[in-house]
């Protein structure tokens, strides 16, 4: 049997140009957030609340990126022993034929 179907799976990096733009965009985007709640005809406390809100939204965001990469990544190393453990099987079997 050959190897051809059980080859390691290629790891897709992401390119310099686009880690750049979200690292930018992420960073705009929370410059212009930061100046819309300072210039907003408001209290400072009402100003304070809102920005607690969106740390903790951003905070969160991120957490929940996180989690979900770290499931998918679970679900690949487990997929990775339930096809390790079928070629044995398969090796195995192969070998009582012969």
């Amino acid at each position: 049997m050959s190897n051809q179907y059980f080859q390691q799976p290629t790891i897709n990096k992401h390119s310099n140009a686009w880690v750049g733009f979200v690292v930018g965009s992420f960073g705009i985007s929370t410059l212009l957030v930061a100046l819309g709640v300072y210039n907003l005809p408001v209290n400072v406390w009402i100003k304070g609340f809102l920005a607690m809100g969106i740390l903790m939204m951003v905070q969160n965001a991120i957490s929940l990126t996180k989690t979900i990469r770290d499931i998918e990544e679970g679900k690949k190393i487990y997929n990775k022993i339930e096809d390790a453990k079928n070629e044995k099987l398969l090796s195995d079997t192969n070998k009582l034929k012969i």
